[in-house]
């Protein structure tokens, strides 16, 4: 059971890191290869993020509150970053919906993790 707990938590690790490269190719790489959905720009930063957020929430729980931290900061520099890409800008209006959308999401890990914690006691007092 260890073993496919570790082989679980190494695949969540993974697509956390994936998300973040697709968010981040996205955010720097040529507009014309962004997707783009009928969300409207702040709706696309906003889901990435919540993604990016609940996936980093869930794949660093011990280290939650760090994590979020060091994302908060590196949205900042992502944001500062596209100053330097042609066809691109950097708005502290997308820095506030990055930041705030990634923050729901790893506080939507938290719950998560603490609905799963409770229920887990629940079941080890019942049996």
């Amino acid at each position: 059971m260890s073993i496919l707990i570790r082989a679980f938590a190494w695949l969540l690790r993974a697509f956390a890191w994936l998300l973040a490269a697709a968010v981040t190719f996205a955010t720097l790489g040529p507009p014309s290869l962004r997707p783009h959905s009928d969300l409207g720009q702040d709706g696309e930063h906003g889901l990435a993020f919540l993604l990016v957020g609940l996936a980093f929430g869930l794949a660093y729980r011990r280290r939650r509150l760090s994590v979020t931290a060091v994302a908060i900061v590196l949205i900042g520099l992502l944001e500062l970053m596209q100053l330097w890409v042609p066809g691109r800008h950097a708005r502290l209006e997308d820095f506030l919906v990055d930041a705030g959308t990634a923050c729901i999401g790893f506080a939507c890990a938290a719950v998560i993790d603490w609905v799963m914690t409770r229920s887990r006691a629940s079941s080890a007092l019942t049996s």
